[in-house]
């Protein structure tokens, strides 16, 4: 297994060793550990240690983000993020809306190439009754703004657009999205997991209102995940109970979690020059991926994605094979001991084609033969070269 290239950080990243050193001193066995390890809302001493580094790795979060330490939440990941803005945002809103206008209908505006965790949530509102607008991309994957301007009403609450997209990597404009969405009053929401630490993430300078991301994304753990909220947001509590969190988001912390997850925001996050030096550095390797894989006959970009483009993630490279359906192709580079996917981990078990993909307009049966190969933090050159000399392996079976 050693000897086993790893190309699907989009899914999850490895571990750093900074996130593991943070989360050492929880993990220790005996009563060494109790003092940090304990209930972080315990009045004892114990108690007020493990608060105290959950308030210390909130303040660090909150750093890497631009925000208050007080507008982040810790959450289970970015499913409960996600699930968080769509619900509480609209629930929170329409409340107030309805005391003056019992019929008040709200409406929602997000894209159809969002993650499930906004998809489902969304669909499960226009249930209830809520109005809710899918707004699809163009053939790169990129949400106008114009569509999003024809889109809004008088009854938008809420307007969810990804910062960058999990399967493909087109980066969203929604710093221009948010202006046009706050000039009509709406609250606008963006889903971060993917772009957090490839790009720079600052939410004055995005000027959103929400924002979700997630600790196994970046070298983090798995577990834990972060929702930020601007002061004064209105937004519903989507978990209730004994009111942690501020009471926004009650169940017993996971100090553990949060503090990898604060390390691993440093280490990757930590400085806007670093983040830009290993973007330029996995970018050149991007590049090189598609220039490999695109001399093969049948082989298409799923997006226009040019060399050196920065109008996509630096980390990842979708595309189509012609004749050679996801599954067949994922399961050869296994045994070529390369780990990728056909497209985002949480659907591939799925036996259909990528939701995605279909949305820019790919016909069904090509959208079946994707594959996304994305690479990170300790993805090197040799690994690009065995990756595309399995490639070549691959797609020259038997």
């Amino acid at each position: 297994m050693d000897n086993r290239i790893y190309a699907d950080w989009a899914a999850t990243a490895p571990l750093c060793e900074e996130a593991a050193a943070a989360m050492a001193p929880f993990q220790q066995g005996g009563p060494a550990n109790i003092a940090v390890n304990a209930n972080a809302n315990s009045l004892h001493s114990e108690g007020r240690a493990a608060f105290a580094a959950m308030e210390a790795a909130r303040d660090d979060l909150a750093r890497t983000l631009g925000a208050r330490p007080d507008e982040v939440y810790f959450t289970s990941g970015a499913t409960e993020s996600d699930n968080t803005a769509v619900n509480g945002i609209v629930s929170a809103v329409a409340a107030r809306r309805r005391k003056g206008n019992p019929g008040f209908v709200p409406h929602v505006i997000t894209t159809s190439i969002e993650h499930d965790a906004i998809i489902q949530p969304a669909h499960a509102l226009a249930h209830l009754g809520v109005d809710v607008t899918f707004i699809d991309p163009d053939a790169n994957g990129y949400i106008d703004p114009q569509k999003v301007r024809d889109a809004l009403t008088p009854s938008t609450v809420l307007v969810s657009v990804m910062l960058a997209n999990n399967e493909v990597g087109t980066i969203e404009p929604v710093a221009d999205i948010a202006r046009i969405a706050h000039e009509a009053g709406a609250i606008v929401h963006t889903d971060a997991v993917q772009a957090f630490g490839k790009i720079p993430v600052n939410v004055r300078d995005l000027g959103v209102d929400a924002l979700s991301v997630s600790g196994h994304k970046i070298c983090g753990p798995k577990g834990i995940g972060a929702f930020f909220l601007k002061k004064g947001t209105p937004c519903d509590p989507f978990l209730r109970g004994g009111g942690q969190e501020s009471g926004f988001r009650s169940g017993t912390q996971n100090v553990p979690g949060m503090a990898g997850f604060a390390a691993a925001a440093k280490a990757v996050c930590g400085a806007p020059e670093a983040i830009e030096a290993e973007a330029a550095r996995q970018r050149a390797l991007r590049d090189e991926l598609y220039r490999g894989l695109l001399a093969h006959e049948g082989v298409v970009q799923s997006v226009a994605c040019a060399a050196g483009s920065t109008d996509y993630l630096p980390n990842i490279a979708n595309v189509c094979v012609r004749g050679l359906e996801s599954e067949t192709m994922i399961l050869r580079f296994d045994r070529e001991g390369v780990a990728l996917s056909g497209g985002s981990a949480c659907s591939s078990h799925s036996l259909e084609p990528s939701r995605v993909l279909t949305r820019l307009g790919i016909e069904r049966d090509l959208a079946l033969c994707s594959l996304r190969i994305s690479i990170g933090r300790y993805t090197t050159e040799e690994d690009v070269r065995g990756i595309l000399a399995a490639f070549d392996r691959v797609v020259n079976w038997g």
